[in-house]
Formats: C-alpha cells, structure tokens, sequence
C-alpha cells in the first residue's frame, strides 16, 4: 500500500500507464482474431490482474475520494481522465478569449454505425468540451440542455478537432457552441446551455 503524499504523487505516471495499456487491451479485445484458446488463456491473465488491483480499492468512484494524494479529482472522468481506460482521453486546451478545443483520435471503442463513432460518445464529447467553456475557478457549470446536429458520420480512426465557444451569459445561463471537425469538415454542431447553481 502507498503510505506518503510524496510517494503517491510520484506514482501518478504509474497509473496513467496502466490506463493506457487496459486501453489497448480495449481495443485488442475488440479487433483480436486469435484462437480460442488464446483467448481463455488471455482471460485467465486478466483475471488474475483483476483480483490483484482488486485488493485495495476507493469507496465509491475516483471525484468521491475523501483523501488528497495530489492527483485530481478528474482523473477519473470518462472524457478527460488519465486513469479511466474507457475515457480517449481528451486533453482540452483553453484559450485567452475563452474558447476550448481539443484534437483526438478515436478507436475501435468508440465505434457506433461501421467505421464510424457512436452518436452519443460525439454528444459525451461536445458536453464536455461546451462546459469546459461555461466553468470559471470555483464557480462550477452544470449542463441544462444540450441540443446537437449530426451533420455527417464521423470517422473512427482519422484526427479530429473538437472546438466551443460561449455564444452569451444570460444571469446564472452560459449558452455556448461547438462543433467536431475533420479532414471532412464538420461533423457534429451543438449548442448548450450551462448553469451556474446559485450558492
């Protein structure tokens, strides 16, 4: 068990690794074509794996940790988190004006209609991306609508753009927009609105 700040801290790069490899397991699950029998040899790997990082687990999920070992409370978001497998995960870049965007490249896990990304993960997305534009430093934005426009199949496997922007600031409303582009232009439109709770 890690027993000091420092030494957490220092581990950080440990778990974004293993992150990264049960993605690649991901993908590999999804795409292998190798016997049966390797495949029930893989499993019983993987289990085995599974009951070790089993041993010692957080209550609850990674943003409820009560203990402040340095990393995050992120790190565990589906969109943007090191240590999620299931997350791409986006590294969102924020601009003096305001506006977000984030460049990415999505695999066979992300896979809706063939050869292309499901619907709802371009929604996940532009969610994320459109309330990154909405949050200040202490001052949280929840969605409260999220309306999108699917102009064109996305592309799995080829680079792609998310940007957003805020349209307006309506009291405690943020409206914002954003799309997702590629070498094809843009794919997917959205338009939110984001909430900041009154304390």
């Amino acid at each position: 068990m890690v027993d000091s700040f420092a030494s957490l801290t220092d581990s950080l790069p440990v778990y974004e690794s293993l992150a990264a490899s049960v993605r690649r397991l991901i993908d590999a699950t999804i795409r292998t074509e190798v016997d049966h029998d390797a495949i029930a040899a893989a499993t019983a790997k993987i289990d085995s794996v599974t009951a070790e990082l089993s041993a010692e687990l957080m209550p609850g999920t990674f943003g409820e940790r009560e203990v402040d070992d340095g990393q995050g409370i992120a790190s565990g978001n589906v969109v943007i988190g090191v240590r999620n497998p299931s997350a791409p995960p986006l590294v969102v870049h924020h601009e003096s004006d305001g506006s977000v965007w984030t460049e990415f490249n999505l695999g066979a896990a992300f896979e809706g209609p063939v050869g292309h990304v499901h619907g709802g993960v371009s929604a996940l997305i532009l969610d994320h991306v459109l309330g990154a534009t909405a949050h200040r430093p202490g001052k949280p934005a929840y969605t409260g609508t999220l309306t999108l426009r699917y102009h064109k199949p996305t592309p799995l496997r080829q680079p792609l753009r998310a940007d957003a922007w805020v349209d307006r600031i309506e009291g405690v409303k943020t409206f914002a927009v954003g799309q997702i582009s590629g070498a094809g232009g843009v794919m997917v439109s959205a338009e939110g609105i984001f909430i900041h709770p009154r304390r």
